[in-house]
């Protein structure tokens, strides 16, 4: 008999699995990080073989923490880092280069050029996507331009594109499978969302051959079986979503309106909207998101490339603070940032302002400011960035005459666990901040989709009734002091802005 659902969350810093029971509780855990490579300034790299590494030996022990045989799994999912792309030989099924992270501004040169000949209308007509080196497309052009002979291989069928979950679906299958789902795909510049299918026109204008693309499948339904040392006796791929797709549906985000934000590297909010399309003209991205089936739907995004990033390099780089944790602490010994405003654009400015060319800043200093306040202006530079994006969203909405109302954010991810930063996000939101008893959203999703497919769960109804509120954060800001903080963010974001 069944005993639970593995649910791989392949992340950027790194591998997360969970055992989830068939009463959708976590019974198993297993987290390891691995390699970063920075080969030049805002360049940023992983190596493929090394995630493999990593997630299966997480594979094995979160097994051993659940005290669960792979026999005894009804299915896996996964969830991943979503535009991170690389390209492998389909006989050796060797990566021909490191991952291009998604991250990684190597492309942007590429990205000017396109919006140069006029084809951002295009681009975001077909894909809803703005054109800019965070997604997969130019990253694959990169990858066919800049290898001897690889552009070559690939329009004559022996190279394979994908993104980390086709990955790692092929080498959960013994090199055997090479798919995705519609939410990764919907994130790669060159899949037309209205159609739902690759689409030629991009693909040509990229420089890119059909053959590499993987088959494209819906979150809930089979990918594949396993055939590898680390799951052995052929246990159902049936779940598959990119990691904020995952995470709304996680959150039980698959009713019209609902809007989630996940902390994370970077932060991700997004609210379902169905099977209605709203076009962006407020720096947003329309994207594909999961129905209550696991079938493809839209929502809107907005994607802050560095937030808890952030808090990292205060701690890996500037040495400020041991461990993440230590950054709510720190923040409370001030009583505010006295005037300090951290922009952490470290790799440009994500939604709604999409400048490529941006660079960090610490601004406002003076004599008075200390660690401390760089760490809580670190801190509040997450919430104001999630502010950006929710006003923007509000905008779009109201523009495409769609009637929504937020009554709450739902939060999940390792920074929503830090309450001084989701009380300062409730204030600087006035919005009621909710924060389940499981932030692990994004693999719980995965896990909700796999089990889905296999009659785990017989429909969303039993999903939703999973999720439980662990903490509500009220606004408790007034208005004036709201708007004086926000208008000093604003200030210090058009310092760095290159445009």
């Amino acid at each position: 008999m069944a005993q639970a659902v593995l649910a791989i969350d392949q992340g950027t810093t790194g591998s997360t699995v969970l055992v989830v029971s068939l009463e959708g509780k976590i019974i198993g855990r297993g987290y390891s990080e691995f390699k970063q490579y920075f080969p030049r300034p805002g360049w940023v790299e992983h190596d493929p073989d090394e995630i493999w590494r990593v997630t299966s030996r997480v594979i094995r022990s979160a097994l051993d923490d659940a005290g669960v045989r792979a026999k005894d799994l009804a299915a896996v999912g996964i969830t991943n880092q979503r535009e991170t792309a690389l390209l492998w030989d389909r006989k050796t099924g060797k990566p021909v280069h490191r991952a291009i992270v998604w991250q990684c501004r190597r492309t942007a040169g590429i990205c000017d050029r396109l919006k140069a000949r006029g084809l951002a209308g295009t681009f975001q007509k077909k894909t809803g996507l703005v054109i800019d080196a965070y997604f997969s497309g130019t990253k694959i052009k990169w990858l066919l331009d800049n290898i001897p002979g690889l552009a070559k291989r690939a329009r004559s069928g022996k190279i394979a594109f994908g993104t980390i979950d086709s990955w790692l679906i092929y080498k959960l299958t013994g090199n055997k499978a090479h798919v995705t789902d519609y939410t990764n795909a919907s994130r790669t510049l060159i899949f037309n969302i209205r159609k739902k299918i690759w689409d030629k026109d991009l693909l040509k204008i990229l420089g890119i051959p059909p053959a590499v693309l993987p088959e494209v499948r819906p979150s809930s339904g089979e990918f594949g079986r396993t055939d590898c040392p680390v799951l052995p006796g052929h246990i159902p791929i049936t779940g598959v979503a990119g990691d904020q797709q995952a995470a709304l549906f996680g959150q039980a985000g698959f009713e019209l309106g609902l809007a989630k934000n996940t902390y994370g590297t970077g932060c991700f909010l997004l609210v379902y909207l169905g099977d209605r399309f709203v076009k962006s003209g407020s720096g947003l991205v329309t994207t594909i998101a999961c129905d209550p089936e696991g079938k493809p739907a839209y929502a809107l995004e907005g994607s802050i490339f560095i937030t808890g990033a952030a808090v990292q390099w205060l701690r890996d780089q500037l040495k400020l603070i041991g461990t993440s944790a230590e950054s709510e602490r720190l923040a409370r010994n001030v009583e505010d940032t006295h005037g300090v405003y951290m922009v952490p654009a470290f790799v440009g400015l994500g939604a709604p302002y999409w400048d490529q060319h941006a660079r960090g800043a610490i601004l406002g200093l003076s004599r008075g400011a200390g660690r401390d306040h760089i760490i809580r202006a670190t801190l509040e530079s997450i919430a104001y960035q999630t502010r950006d994006l929710l006003l923007a969203m509000k905008k779009d909405l109201k523009a495409a005459g769609v009637r929504m109302n937020f009554k709450e954010l739902r939060v999940d991810g390792g920074a929503s666990s830090n309450d001084f930063l989701m009380q300062f996000q409730a204030d600087i939101l006035n919005l009621t901040v909710d924060r389940p008893q499981m932030v692990e959203t994004t693999a719980l999703g995965a896990a909700y989709l796999a089990g889905l497919a296999v009659g785990v769960w017989r429909n969303a109804d039993e999903i939703k009734a999973l999720r439980r509120t662990e903490k509500k954060f009220k606004p408790k800001m007034k208005k004036p002091e709201r708007d004086r903080l926000y208008k000093g963010w604003l200030e210090a974001v058009a310092r760095v802005k290159t445009f």
